[in-house]
């Protein structure tokens, strides 16, 4: 078959699975098999049948609503490819806007020291350390397989991987640090329902779910910045779309920051909050 009619089939196939990209998903997938960029699968004339049946068996798989990256084994965030799979949360495309912020305040430095929370797959911590060379790059994570996803990508970068719980983490670092970043665990508990069946099933669940308000992981995130920021020194972390006022509150009830405020994603829905350590 030729890679359109394959294509047809395929996104037709995974649009009745409910799949919300399903021509963009096919697409990548069929790349993959073809050792091709998306570009230049028409340039293809014919499919050999060994690719069409590996083909199919990936479009299957998505079709139950596995994760395309966990089906590639790689995520795209900012300017870097990340090995990703079961057992670590995959990076969403909202999240480089965080990173970009974080590399914004790194920047303005002469050599800032960071620090990134529930790092997950490395993604925030590795893009700072690649726009920031001069950077001082920390990150933690407490679960050992997201760990050792996260360690698999920074291996060849400079960052300071360690794991662990954030609450008690880099305590040798109290009081030097310049940022702090965090993609912590927010959706309550009681919202599983409307989870997206790829994060619901397959993303570990440490790296979704944060008590009845889906906030306790952000009151921990605001009591290790403290610990670890000096006076001035700032932190961000996001949040769900429905946490825009509830989010800021965390740091604003605490009354040890100042310029307090929430940042919106491309979509125009609350994404992150960020703050400064009262000097």
């Amino acid at each position: 078959m030729t890679p359109r009619e394959l294509l047809r089939q395929a996104a037709a196939q995974l649009a009745l699975a409910g799949v919300a990209s399903p021509e963009y998903d096919a697409s990548v997938l069929l790349a993959h098999v073809l050792g091709v960029p998306r570009s230049g699968l028409f340039l293809i004339d014919e499919v050999a049948a060994a690719h069409s049946d590996e083909f199919e068996a990936l479009i299957n798989r998505r079709s139950e609503r596995e994760p395309l990256q966990h089906l590639t084994g790689n995520a795209a965030f900012r300017h870097i490819e990340l090995a990703v799979g079961p057992g670590v949360f995959v990076p969403r495309p909202e999240t480089e806007l965080l990173a970009g912020w974080a590399i914004e305040q790194a920047q303005a430095l002469p050599s800032a020291r960071v620090v990134d929370l529930c790092t997950g797959s490395g993604a925030v911590a590795l893009s700072i350390a690649d726009e920031v060379p001069n950077a001082h790059v920390h990150a933690v994570e407490l679960d050992p397989q997201a760990h050792d996803w996260a360690a698999r990508n920074v291996l060849n970068s400079q960052v300071d991987l360690r794991l662990g719980d954030m609450a008690e983490a880099f305590t040798d670092l109290d009081g030097t640090v310049d940022v702090v970043t965090a993609n912590p665990p927010y959706i309550p508990m009681e919202a599983w329902e409307s989870v997206a069946v790829e994060a619901r099933d397959h993303d570990p669940s440490l790296a979704l779910w944060s008590g009845d308000d889906g906030l306790d992981a952000m009151r921990v995130v605001e009591r290790t910045a403290a610990r670890l920021l000096k006076p001035g020194g700032v932190v961000g972390a996001e949040h769900a779309d429905v946490q825009g006022v509830s989010a800021p509150e965390v740091f604003l009830q605490t009354n040890r920051w100042v310029d307090v405020r929430d940042h919106r994603d491309l979509a125009g829905r609350p994404r992150f909050v960020t703050a400064r350590l009262a000097r």
